[in-house]
């Protein structure tokens, strides 16, 4: 039998907590001169044992798939429908099979020869990191996949995308995808990951398509300078189209007279939307980005700078239609609205109206207003 190769081959025990969730640290936020909370040590460590067990049994549940017939045994549930052939250089044409783990949903890729030997596998991979230190994770299955060359060694790499769900906080239930690249070893044996291009993918939006972390891993393209630039003469030399009829000055109570700056930038066929607060000198105040989760801006319906929540500061409602690929790969186009609230540092994203008040796709600009005023007690205008 031909020797397994696996991405990882670490000792399972108690080390493990040091290993994969790294030393106990401990965050202290003391507020004015309130002397910080003790830690917790003894519950702490509790936790950490518990946690490297359960890791402990799913890496040897891992480890213990030696054929493709193993996988059901071992708990995991192979996704047929995105079983793919792909050539790994010393073993020639072996068969891709992602498997999700039935008990913590980790996603694991193995390749197979043709007699369903496992040849390679792996489950270091950044949709198994979004849980930071846990082993269970959000994961709900694979959006997209895709073998190309992207580094020009001739080898096939792997383009993955995965869909996860929120499972707590202000945006619990709410689906977001996360993207990754492996890259094929120059042996044809395995693959290997640069984290630090997953981070970018997915810090910077690029993990909505395939086509966007082409754009980027093989071609150069890149949405970070939306997110770091310094000033609005940076952002647009680096190809940020501003929407010129959207664009005004207003002085805000807080932060002063500032330049309300919406752009588009269009990389690999998709239009990402962001707006900027700029000062007088030119300089980015403040960024807001309405577009969420969406895949593009599909048309701005329009910015609207009033008191919303009633504390007498300009607060910002954005109201767009954006379009995004659906369950069937189908194109949706839907009517949104995003509101910003003015704080003393800069502005908060709302995360209660959309609980009462859903925009139609008949809704205007007042109608928003009206209705996101009507939340925090105003009285209508009409």
């Amino acid at each position: 039998m031909r020797r397994v190769k696996s991405a990882l081959h670490w000792a399972v025990g108690i080390s493990m907590v040091w290993i994969l969730f790294g030393s106990p640290g401990f965050v202290f936020a003391a507020a004015g001169n309130e002397k910080p909370a003790m830690p917790n040590i003894a519950q702490e460590t509790i936790d950490g044992s518990e946690e490297a067990s359960k890791y402990g049994d799913y890496k040897q549940r891992f480890e213990e798939i030696e054929y493709q017939n193993d996988i059901a045994g071992r708990g995991f549930d192979v996704i047929e429908e995105q079983i793919f052939p792909i050539e790994m250089g010393d073993f020639g044409e072996v068969f891709f099979i992602p498997a999700m783990d039935a008990e913590y949903d980790r996603l694991i890729l193995l390749f197979a020869g043709a007699d369903g030997e496992i040849l390679y596998k792996t489950e270091q991979l950044e949709t198994n990191s979004c849980n930071r230190g846990q082993t269970s994770q959000p994961n709900m299955g694979i959006s997209a996949v895709s073998f190309q060359d992207l580094n020009g060694d001739g080898l096939m790499d792997i383009v993955l995308i995965t869909s996860c769900i929120k499972e707590e906080g202000d945006y619990a239930g709410k689906m977001y995808k996360v993207g990754d690249v492996l890259f094929q070893n120059e042996e044809g044996t395995g693959f290997y990951r640069d984290y630090r291009i997953s981070d970018k993918i997915n810090r910077f939006g690029m993990n909505k398509s395939i086509e966007l972390i082409t754009a980027f891993v093989k071609d150069g393209d890149s949405t970070e300078f939306l997110y770091t630039a310094a000033t609005l003469e940076e952002l647009q030399r680096a190809g940020l189209r501003i929407i010129s009829e959207q664009c005004y000055f207003r002085n805000f109570e807080k932060l002063g007279r500032l330049q309300v700056v919406p752009g588009m930038y269009s990389i690999a066929d998709y239009n990402i939307f962001m707006i900027y607060l700029v000062n007088e000198q030119g300089y980015i105040v403040w960024s807001l980005q309405p577009m969420g989760e969406y895949d593009n801006l599909y048309a701005l319906k329009g910015i609207n700078c009033r008191d919303i929540d009633g504390d007498g500061l300009k607060d910002i409602i954005v109201l767009a239609r954006y379009s995004y690929e659906g369950n069937g790969h189908e194109l949706i186009v839907k009517s949104d609205y995003a509101v910003y609230y003015q704080r003393t540092g800069g502005f908060s994203a709302d995360t209660e109206i959309k609980g009462a008040y859903r925009c139609g796709e008949e809704d205007t600009m007042e109608e928003v207003v009206e209705n996101a005023r009507a939340y925090w007690g105003w009285k209508s205008e009409k």
